[in-house]
């Protein structure tokens, strides 16, 4: 016996990609925040307390990536 079915399969309405788009900026926005924090209060320390923790000057902005992005 045959029915009809109202379920959409694999198909995404307009209002669930609006919801993933301003999902998506939340999370970047906060990568953001966090890389921009990060590098502030490292650019902050002097180069004593960065050798201290293993972190050289040219080595702020990699770290600060992997901050933001958590690699």
């Amino acid at each position: 016996m045959a029915y009809a079915s109202n379920i959409r399969a694999g198909h995404i309405g307009l209002a669930e990609r609006a919801q993933a788009l301003v999902a998506r900026l939340g999370e970047t926005l906060e990568r953001r925040r966090i890389y921009r924090e990060t590098v502030r209060e490292l650019s902050a320390l002097s180069t004593r307390e960065l050798n201290d923790l293993g972190i050289s000057r040219s080595m702020i902005t990699r770290v600060a990536l992997e901050a933001a992005w958590r690699k």
